[in-house]
């Protein structure tokens, strides 16, 4: 499925407001994006709405459309919900893997491990955790997911974008294995432990 003006405008707003390019507070200039897209405002206003649903964004009255502030005390109650929904999402998810399920993972795993700066780092480390979880087969559990992974994100580039270093995942390797292995309770585990491990 081709990627619409919509999806392009969303998916490089997203990401600049993710990686903090975009400041909390910045205003989204609608005829400016308009511009640099070389498209009307249509497709500007329904990117705008969908950073709003996402909660990346907000209608200011007398001000436009405003990247939302990040609240520090919402991360605990992320990874809480993210430990929740996605063992969930690996419980329906791990009987149903096959070897293209799984080569897609590690892929993932690979990419992300070879990732030399922390942009790429995330965006291959979100798709490891969509790729390991898809055959849940369930699609409003993995967008209830996905939108956890773009919050989450946002908080990792504010919090420790300075410290962040390149280095192999052992923990997706573990993960890997246990899927691989068909051990839903150590799988479970592993992934608990890895979503609780702020680094």
């Amino acid at each position: 499925m081709s990627e619409t003006a919509v999806d392009k405008i969303f998916r490089a707003l997203m990401e600049r407001i993710v990686t903090g390019d975009l400041p909390a507070g910045e205003k989204l200039r609608q005829d400016h994006i308009a511009r640099d897209y070389e498209v009307s405002h249509v497709p500007v206003r329904e990117a705008f709405l969908r950073l709003e649903a996402k909660g990346l964004a907000r209608s200011v009255p007398h001000k436009g459309m405003r990247v939302t502030a990040l609240e520090p005390t919402e991360i605990r109650e992320v990874i809480e919900m993210r430990v929740a929904l996605e063992v969930l999402a690996l419980t329906h998810a791990l009987p149903r893997h096959d070897a293209t399920s799984l080569a897609a993972v590690e892929e993932a795993r690979a990419a992300c491990d070879a990732a030399s700066d922390m942009v790429t780092w995330d965006r291959c480390n979100r798709r490891f955790h969509l790729a390991l979880l898809l055959p849940c087969a369930m699609p409003r559990l993995m967008a209830a997911i996905e939108d956890l992974h773009i919050t989450a994100a946002r908080h990792m580039f504010a919090f420790w974008q300075d410290r962040w270093t390149p280095r192999p995942d052992g923990d997706h390797a573990a993960l890997i294995a246990a899927t691989q292995a068909q051990d839903l309770p150590l799988a479970c585990d592993l992934l608990r432990r890895h979503l609780r491990r702020v680094s």
